[in-house]
């Protein structure tokens, strides 16, 4: 980790001030019956923590685990699920909760592979969006934050396993 340097993009304090909007929104639009938050491991972890609690209605929490992109900085293009549902999402209201939309490929085809499981309805909330490298074009309900074509780590978001917890998002410089 010596080798790198860290320059904040986000402060913790504007991602939390930011996870009390985010909250409030979906409270508006879900005014009845529970909501499953679908976290994705291992990134989205602390952003579905902090979201769950800014969330005033009764929330469910799943976790899936979705791999795309190994130990490297991009993507591989090739997705699979590591760890899936514990749950029947049938007729639920459900909100895919991740760290951040890059590419697009993996939230398309977990939004296609949980419409296949009928749930009432599905959104999804971002912490962080690149719209820049989108490959395939996904709807993002809540958005945190829309960032730079940078590499970032904090917050729950790694580089090899590393950083994630950091508070604050940071732009990863490698020296």
């Amino acid at each position: 980790m010596s080798q790198n340097n860290l320059r904040v993009l986000i402060s913790s304090e504007q991602i939390q001030a930011r996870i009390v909007e985010l909250g409030a929104q979906i409270d508006k639009d879900y005014p009845e019956g529970p909501i499953y938050l679908i976290g994705i491991l291992k990134g989205a972890y602390v952003f579905l923590a902090d979201l769950s609690r800014a969330i005033k209605r009764s929330t469910r929490i799943e976790f899936m685990a979705i791999s795309s992109y190994g130990r490297g900085k991009t993507s591989s293009g090739e997705v699979k699920v590591v760890k899936d549902l514990d749950t029947v999402i049938e007729g639920a209201d459900v909100v895919i909760v991740e760290d951040i939309v890059d590419s697009g490929v993996t939230l398309t085809y977990l939004t296609q592979l949980l419409q296949q499981r009928r749930p009432r309805s599905i959104r999804i909330a971002a912490l962080l969006d690149k719209p820049e490298r989108r490959l395939r074009p996904v709807e993002v309900a809540y958005v945190g934050f829309q960032i730079p074509d940078e590499f970032v780590v904090g917050y729950g978001l790694d580089y090899a396993d590393d950083y994630r917890n950091l508070p604050d998002v940071c732009i990863l410089e490698q020296s």
